[in-house]
This record gives structure tokens, C-alpha cells and sequence, in this order.
């Protein structure tokens, strides 16, 4: 049945050829380090953002900075932030121990990070595009100040690349259709959170979304933004396909793994934590 689908966890074995913790380019270390550097990257632009804003009166000061939490542009960044730490966490335990973290994580959170990862690779291309063709208001003209343009290239452009790096360097898999349901399911939460903030805190996250600006407008936009939002998806599914099939099957590049299987054995023997985990993939 659909309904029950939609909750369903998989009944076969959880990543076997560790897509999520290898590339078909780069070496599991160096695969690690890459996600930390982004990682980084993200934790500082977020919260450098968050203490200059409190630290400057003119930009609105500490008040400001605490409505950034309500912007879909913020929180998708924090999903960067956190997504490419956790994922650096697997990759980094898979390329020390040949098992990574995520392996041994109850189905529940397997399936909640390859959503995850559904998120970040499709998100930050719906900010981008809503930014620069929507609500970039400066015209011809370039930001203002240095703060602004690193500020919102970080947030509006390198979102972008950074989910562009995912699609292309890791060996992940196409994702399930049914994670289209679960992108929409979070776009009408933040939807909610949205006119959540106008009733508490007085201010509409986004001028598209207050009905005196854009009138009879405002169902287009959320429908319009919904409508992209399946359509990148599609676009993602179809770019991981694409790349799956040709460095897999002409190239015949399967991966960079860490260790070949008689050393994953090897290991079991001298880690006892592993050893349980081990025999069930046998």
C-alpha cells in the first residue's frame, strides 16, 4: 500500500559497498577531509554571521541575528553544516575501522541520514535560484559591503557547490521517489514555521509569503516553489543516475575503498566491537 510505503525502511541489507562513506574518486581520507573542510566552513560563516550581526546595531544587532533562524536559507545552511560533519564522522570511521558509524546505527537513523542526504543536495539549489531571481534586490549593482557579498555567496552560491560536490565526487546511490513526498512534507513544516514567526514575531520571513505584497500571489509562489522543488529533485535523481552509470558501469570505477575484504576480516578478529556486526554480513 502507499500509505505504509512511505514509512518503510528497507528490508534488504544497509549499504554493502559503503556508497555513503566512499567516492569513485577520492581516497576515504581524503573523502573525510574534504567533508570536515565543508563542514568547517559552514559552522564559521554561521555563526561569524550570528556575532557580527549582534555585534553591529546598524544590521539590527542581537535582535537580528535571532531572526535568522526563521529563514529557510539559514536552516538549509545548518543542514550543510551538520550534514557534512556527520557525514565526515562516517567517513572518517569507515576509513580507520573498515565499518563505519553509520553502519552500526539502528535502520531508522540509516534511513533518516540518506534522506538527509536528499535534503542537502536538493535544497540549496532551490535557495539558490529563489535568491538570485526573486529576492536579489541590489539590480545591476553588487552588494554593498565585502560582509555582504562573502556573506550571501557563502549562503546563495557556494550552498550550491558544496551539494554539487555530494552529486558528483561520492558513489552515492539515486535516491527513492518516496523522498519527493518527505521534501514537501518539510517545506509545508517550514511553510507552518513561517506564518508561525508573522503571529509571534511580527515580520514575514519572505516578501513572497505576505498576502499584502503579493496579493493573490502568495498560493503561485508556494505552489511555483513546491513545483521546483520536485523538479530539482528529478534533475538530482537523474544527475546521480548519470553519474553512477558512467564512472560504474563504462568505466568501470566501483570505488576507493579503505580495505579489501579479507583485511575487513582481519579486522573483526583483533576489534571485538565489530565482531557481532561483521557476522551478520557474512
Amino acid at each position: 500500500m502507499k500509505v505504509p510505503r512511505a514509512f518503510s525502511l528497507g528490508a534488504g541489507p544497509w549499504d554493502p559497498s559503503h556508497r555513503f562513506e566512499t567516492s569513485w574518486l577520492l581516497g576515504p581520507y581524503t573523502l573525510f577531509a574534504v567533508r570536515a573542510i565543508i563542514s568547517l566552513y559552514a559552522f564559521v560563516t554561521l555563526i561569524f554571521n550570528l556575532g557580527y550581526e549582534c555585534a553591529h546595531v546598524d544590521l539590527g544587532g542581537c535582535v537580528a541575528a535571532r531572526k535568522n533562524f526563521s529563514f529557510f536559507t539559514v536552516l538549509t545552511y545548518w543542514g550543510i553544516a551538520f550534514y557534512f560533519l556527520v557525514a565526515a564522522i562516517h567517513t572518517f570511521t569507515y576509513a580507520r575501522y573498515a565499518v563505519a558509524l553509520l553502519d552500526r546505527l539502528p535502520r531508522l537513523l540509516q534511513a533518516l541520514h540518506a534522506v538527509f542526504f536528499t535534503t542537502v543536495t536538493t535544497y540549496p539549489f532551490l535557495v539558490t535560484i529563489v535568491y538570485w531571481a526573486i529576492l536579489y534586490d541590489y539590480g545591476s549593482a553588487w552588494f554593498p559591503t565585502e560582509y555582504d557579498a562573502w556573506s550571501n555567496i557563502s549562503q546563495h552560491a557556494f550552498n550550491s557547490i558544496f551539494a554539487l560536490f555530494e552529486i558528483i565526487v561520492s558513489r552515492v546511490a539515486p535516491p527513492p521517489w518516496i523522498h519527493a513526498l518527505w521534501l514537501i512534507v518539510v517545506l509545508a513544516l517550514y511553510l507552518a514555521l513561517a506564518y508561525l514567526t508573522r503571529a509571534t514575531k511580527g515580520f514575514y520571513v519572505y516578501p513572497f509569503l505576505d498576502p499584502t505584497k503579493a496579493h493573490s500571489l502568495v498560493a503561485a509562489y508556494v505552489l511555483g516553489i513546491g513545483i521546483a522543488t520536485l523538479i530539482i529533485f528529478g534533475i538530482v535523481k537523474g544527475a546521480l543516475w548519470v553519474r553512477c552509470w558512467v564512472t560504474e558501469v563504462k568505466m568501470g570505477w566501483e570505488g576507493k575503498f579503505t580495505a579489501p575484504r579479507t583485511q575487513e576480516v582481519e579486522l573483526e578478529a583483533h576489534d571485538p566491537s565489530t565482531a557481532s556486526y561483521m557476522a551478520e554480513r557474512k
